[in-house]
């Protein structure tokens, strides 16, 4: 690489990017300004509506037309095809001509990015047959090393698997594989591990760190998370409503944050070796005032530490999971008898008392979400049992399975799919407890719903808004007050906050934790992400491929893991400490 390195790749210059809406014009991006040389990788961190995919989606010739605008700047590109040239310039044709081929962009939503009528093989082969002209078997055979490259299983079925039929972290490789098929000089890559277990997350930045040593790729990568970014970036752009706040190379970032946004980021990861009872925010930092100026905070963080749950032996479980399983057909003979099973659940048993949160950690298909759905009856289970309150509810019918649905909920992963977009969220929120016929009338429904919006940090005003109309974690928050609707006992949360930005995060989860002292509820908390797990929860349970690899508390898994594999997990979750950085930055060394 040597010499190459010190010739820019892509420059943007004086760069402003609008929006024209109902309520007028918006300032997407203004006047950004960077550099990317050749071989490098810049991160590009901030919140939802910093302006960071608007920048990428800039630089691709995708933003929609019809309602973007860019009224001044550059983005420069040295193309092997056109030499240098302005992005912006150029036609729909030319830039079709670079897009997979020299300029590449891993989506941050994999399921609106494949498209459902062809398969995962297909799709990625296209590049290839059209870019570099393989024909067919020469494409599926690269297709399926690319698919061996990025850790999907049984890569010769993925390839001939409709995107439906796989899971979402399955569909973000697949997306992966396909920005990465055509050895792209520049690879852009919005969010590419945020679905992704920190284990595969690894595999995939080691992958992406590769390709950019050995065939010079510039990376963008943009990202929620500055302890990814301290992994694989070079150099750091910290956006915020469409500024760039702060500029510079990753351990000057890490090392001496100059922005109070910056360090509210650092400051809103759960860490792996604190059990702090508050996480802090970046409203903690900074505020915003009448004029629309940054204020800096002077930092008043709580450093609480959250102490040990009490002992829960000679205490009756308010749950207890005997022997669940749930074994899904893979395989039928001509007459529809299974021929063949998937154990998603293998005789998995615990126990839950009143009060406490239950961690359930692992990697996508280890089962935790299926367990979670079979616990509530949202599956069938194949067998077992499920005792609440002294009663298997796998034997309840469904009028008596209706009652209990008031104590036993769940939140789900996604809030924009399980809300209904037809409904605006006070109807949202009303609606269980219409169904359910709680409290007297509408109208003291409407109250509540109204008390329930305050609660989750909304307002009364967002009553009458539709989901659409709300930020990833705003939605969450409205999936929080619907479940409090019916007053629970029992929580399920699944997934319930892997898809929001750090800072969204740690206020979700501050949220879940005050509700919880407050209403007194008992969390089974589902997440791939162990730092959060072990930050939310008392007890621990690790799954693998369907069954409980380990159990026990939260601090002493964390510190004396007995399972390699748990090992592994801990080991994959990025520090973001300032000597992993520096060791980073000196083998970068060998590379300039």
């Amino acid at each position: 690489m040597s010499a190459n390195l010190n010739k820019p790749l892509l420059t943007i210059e004086d760069l402003t990017i609008k929006f024209h809406t109902d309520a007028g014009s918006v300032t997407a991006v203004k006047k950004m300004d960077l550099t990317l040389k050749k071989g490098q990788t810049l991160g590009i961190v901030g919140e939802s509506g910093s302006g960071k995919s608007v920048t990428s989606l800039a630089t691709m010739g995708l933003l929609p037309s019809d309602i973007s605008e860019i009224p001044n700047g550059h983005i420069w590109f040295e193309s092997q095809k056109y030499g240098k040239v302005d992005l912006l310039s150029l036609g729909e044709d030319e830039m079709r001509s670079l897009r997979g081929n020299e300029l590449a962009m891993i989506f941050q939503e994999p399921m609106t990015s494949l498209n459902p009528v062809f398969t995962c093989g297909e799709q990625v082969a296209e590049a290839l047959k059209l870019h570099k002209g393989l024909n067919n078997k020469e494409a599926k055979s690269v297709v399926i090393d690319l698919f061996e490259q990025v850790e999907l299983p049984r890569p010769e079925k993925m390839f001939s698997s409709y995107p439906h039929e796989i899971s979402g972290g399955q569909k973000q490789r697949v997306m992966i594989a396909m920005a990465m098929s055509c050895s792209p000089a520049l690879l852009i890559a919005d969010e590419p591990t945020t679905a992704l277990d920190v284990t595969v997350q690894k595999q995939i930045l080691h992958l992406m760190k590769k390709m950019r040593d050995e065939k010079d790729t510039s990376i963008i990568f943009i990202t929620h998370d500055l302890g990814v970014i301290a992994e694989i970036a070079d150099t750091v752009l910290v956006m915020y409503r469409g500024d760039v706040v702060e500029y510079g190379s990753v351990l000057d970032i890490f090392e001496n944050p100059k922005h109070p946004y910056t360090k509210g980021l650092l400051a809103c990861r759960p860490k792996m070796d604190t059990t702090i009872k508050v996480l802090p925010t970046v409203s903690d930092f900074m505020e915003v005032d009448n004029n629309g100026q940054i204020v800096e905070r002077s930092v008043n963080v709580s450093n609480e530490q959250r102490s040990e749950k009490e002992a829960t032996s000679g205490k009756a479980p308010q749950l207890s999971v005997k022997n669940l399983c749930m074994h899904f057909p893979t395989k039928r003979s001509i007459w529809g008898k299974p021929l063949e099973y998937v154990k998603a659940v293998n005789e998995v048993s615990f126990d839950v008392y009143e009060g406490e949160t239950i961690g359930l950690v692992g990697e996508s298909g280890c089962g935790k979400t299926t367990l979670g759905r079979s616990i509530l009856r949202l599956v069938e289970p194949t067998s077992g049992e499920v005792i609440y309150e002294g009663k298997d509810i796998l034997k309840s019918s469904k009028a008596e399975m209706k009652a209990l649905r008031k104590s036993l909920q769940i939140i789900f992963q996604d809030p924009y799919s399980s809300l209904n977009p037809k409904m605006t969220i006070g109807e949202a929120i009303m609606e269980p407890m219409n169904v359910n016929k709680v409290l007297e009338n509408k109208k003291v429904r409407k109250e509540k719903a109204y008390e329930l919006l305050e609660k989750v940090g909304l307002s009364r005003a967002h009553f009458q808004r539709y989901p659409h109309e709300f930020s990833g974690g705003q939605r969450q928050r409205i999936s929080i007050a619907r479940t409090l609707a019916l007053q629970p006992k029992v929580v399920i949360c699944d997934e319930s906050v892997s898809a929001l930005d750090v800072s969204v995060q740690a206020q979700v989860l501050n949220l879940l934790n005050d509700l919880k002292e407050e209403f007194k509820f008992t969390y089974i908390f589902i997440s791939h992400d162990l730092s959060v797990v072990k930050f939310m929860a008392d007890r621990l349970i690790v799954m693998k491929n369907g069954e409980i690899e380990e159990a026990g508390s939260a601090e002493s898994i964390y510190r004396n893991p007995a399972s390699d594999y748990t090992k592994q997990l801990i080991a994959a979750i990025p520090e973001g400490n300032l000597d992993e950085i520096r060791a980073l930055q000196e083998q970068r060394k060998m590379y300039i």
